[in-house]
């Protein structure tokens, strides 16, 4: 009934909100712009070690880091929103427990002893019955998530190929059974969340009654006016919700470990390679020296599981190319891989010049997202070379039309889907033409040209001053060698003049 009295609270109340509104608005403003921040860095930080020392490539051959993409794009985002969100939680936790424990102690000292025991108990029995089985099903729904989008993504990429095949029923079926997986994992995760949510809302429901059945006889002897009933219930409700942050906000913890770990489990991975921790056995060594020498290499698998090669020795001087023949999965592609320092499995020494003197040409080229002047120049796309020089490059490779055809130089398309494979390995020869490396290494780099296009390639490659190593099944690209190495596919290999060599299986 104290009317000045309650316009006056409504008075301090209005300025309180005032104050509270652009609180809480820059709270939520400034935890989110951290964690982007905080993301740009560790996103960089991850693919600096990603793109180090090609360890990019050598985890494709770690069964255990699957998913890459997503853990640098996915689990980095996660990390730190949950990390901030976390922190602020428990900050504010904190300062709960100093605003309300005075409160609750100067009311009920037995009402405080109970809440620390019951929260310790909570905490207990959330972390020992539920975490280890929560954050394994989290960490495994994680993977299975992406392994389901992988198999999708991949359909996508290889979209022509499986239609050629007519494999639309074998393709839905694996895509269904990774998504049977999700859905399994995923049901054993809700089922074991029911059991959490059961515990968390009988323990968090129970706190309603405790207080008041701990502080009513104090109350009904008259000790204690009836509001400090609310008030206790109050406090204590506060206090309990500070202490079992963590019981509170297990389940999205469980999933924020499992990230945690796959982090972990990736940064941990990145750096043991760049230590050299993960390779083990014996290496390849390597030296640099104008010319291309294999000294006793014996290569290896790189889990060291088969030897392709025993002590090949061999030497490519200036102008005088070598020819790699041999069987199927005799290691041709592989050798060349050690030379290019992909495969470090096996003994010996290589010695080659700097990588940036050699320039390699896969069977299947890489067509890189940009424009055509980019597709040419790469992978040094900054270099300044005129329109009539590039224009002159296409004409050498028998691409005449192809800058009208796509729009110019400047045009971004997406070539590996504009240009025919054979296309593509023209104007992979076309980057060599405009590079002049000292090494050009052509893997079945014109195996889907033609003969006469084939012959016009190797023709333009041997009028420049690099020297042709090639990996071929071809007897007419014998005249543009003078070494030929014979890899049998037991170990074995031969060396030998391409003059004196005839066949080639």
């Amino acid at each position: 009934m104290d009317r000045v009295r309650f316009w006056h609270s409504m008075r301090v109340f209005g300025i309180v909100l005032i104050a509270a509104v652009p609180i809480y608005a820059f709270y939520y403003y400034i935890r989110d712009r951290l964690a982007v921040s905080w993301r740009r860095w560790l996103t960089h930080h991850f693919l600096g070690q990603y793109f180090k020392n090609r360890a990019y490539y050598e985890l494709t051959f770690n069964q255990s880091i699957d998913n890459p993409d997503q853990r640098i794009s996915v689990d980095v985002n996660t990390f730190t929103q949950k990390s901030l969100t976390f922190l602020l939680e428990v900050v504010g936790a904190i300062l709960t427990l100093i605003a309300f424990s005075g409160i609750l102690w100067a009311i009920s000292k037995t009402l405080v002893i109970f809440l620390g025991l019951y929260a310790i108990l909570g905490t207990l029995v959330t972390f020992g019955v539920f975490g280890k089985p929560l954050i394994a099903l989290n960490f495994q729904q994680l993977r299975r998530e992406a392994d389901f989008r992988f198999s999708l993504i991949r359909i996508r990429e290889n979209a022509e190929a499986i239609a050629f095949y007519q494999g639309e029923a074998d393709e839905a079926a694996h895509v269904k059974q990774r998504f049977t997986e999700v859905f399994g994992n995923y049901k054993k995760l809700i089922m074991r969340t029911l059991g959490l949510n059961l515990f968390q809302y009988g323990y968090s429901f129970v706190t309603l009654i405790f207080p008041c059945i701990i502080i009513a006889p104090r109350v009904l002897s008259g000790e204690l006016e009836v509001g400090r009933v609310v008030q206790a219930v109050g406090a204590f409700a506060a206090m309990l919700s500070a202490l079992t942050v963590f019981v509170e906000n297990f389940e999205s913890l469980s999933a924020f470990a499992a990230g945690i770990e796959r982090l972990h489990t990736f940064s941990k991975s990145l750096a043991e390679r760049q230590a050299g921790q993960a390779k083990p056995g014996s290496t390849i060594a390597r030296l640099e020296q104008p010319r291309l020498e294999l000294d006793r290499v014996t290569l290896q698998t790189p889990n060291y599981q088969r030897t392709l090669i025993t002590s090949v020795t061999l030497a490519v001087d200036k102008g005088e190319g070598l020819l790699i023949v041999g069987a199927s999965g005799g290691g041709k592609s592989s050798l060349l891989r050690a030379i290019a320092g992909l495969w470090n499995s096996g003994s010996g020494t290589i010695m080659r010049p700097k990588l940036e003197q050699m320039l390699f040409l896969p069977q299947r080229p890489y067509m890189i997202l940009g424009t055509l002047r980019s597709q040419l120049l790469y992978p040094m796309v900054d270099r300044d070379i005129s329109n009539e020089e590039l224009s002159q490059v296409l004409a050498q490779v028998n691409l005449p039309d192809i800058v009208a055809r796509c729009g110019g130089f400047d045009a971004e398309l997406d070539f590996g889907k504009v240009l025919s494979v054979g296309e593509q390995q023209r104007l992979a020869v076309a980057r060599v033409l405009l590079t002049k490396p000292h090494y050009v290494v052509l893997d079945e780099a014109t195996s889907a040209l033609d003969v006469q296009n084939e012959e016009t390639l190797y023709a333009q490659l041997m009028s420049t001053s690099s020297t042709i190593v090639s990996v071929a099944h071809r007897s007419t690209l014998l005249k543009h060698h003078k070494h030929v190495l014979e890899v049998v596919g037991d170990g074995t290999w031969h060396l030998g003049q391409a003059k004196d060599y005839t066949t080639i299986e």
